[in-house]
């Protein structure tokens, strides 16, 4: 349910906010995969995302989206065309809010930015995966509209882990 009292507004990042997203990751990834992930694969992809390799995606990457909660970075999300193939099919590869702001409507302004996105690119269908244990994400997108259409392996260092594919 969209809040309508708290002030988002979401703006591609900029180089300068690449400390509040690395923040935001590795809060986000420890509240979202604690117990999902294998830990030393969770700590260490934390790790990789430091400032400075988030700097580097910020400069290459166009579909880089932050939220704002006045000139806070509440969230990122990032989108494109699908990995999977088919001309016409958008991804939302990743969205990601502060523990504090999930729950407030944020994640809704962040998603409808990059299907407004992906339209822009005359992307018509749309793809997000989420892990199968991340109840979290999993409900946001089916609050949002998406049906699971399927299931696939992903691997996490020695640990084979379930992701499930919403469509829109």
């Amino acid at each position: 349910m969209l809040n309508q009292s708290l002030e988002v507004s979401v703006r591609n990042a900029r180089s300068a906010d690449a400390g509040e997203i690395a923040q935001v990751f590795r809060d986000s990834w420890r509240l979202a995969y604690t117990g999902i992930l294998p830990a030393l694969h969770l700590e260490r992809e934390i790790m990789r995302r430091d400032a400075t390799w988030w700097r580097r995606a910020i400069a290459a990457e166009r579909n880089l989206l932050v939220a704002l909660h006045g000139d806070t970075i509440a969230g990122y999300a990032t989108c494109g065309r699908a990995r999977g193939g088919g001309r016409d099919g958008g991804e939302i590869y990743e969205l990601y809010l502060t523990p504090v702001y999930q729950g407030l409507g944020i994640g809704e302004h962040l998603f409808e930015a990059c299907r407004a996105t992906l339209d822009g690119l005359d992307l018509e269908r749309l793809i997000v995966w989420a892990l199968e244990g991340n109840d979290r994400a999993r409900a946001f997108y089916i609050s949002c509209g998406g049906r699971p259409t399927r299931r696939s392996c992903v691997r996490f260092g020695k640990v084979l882990s379930t992701r499930i594919a919403f469509e829109w």
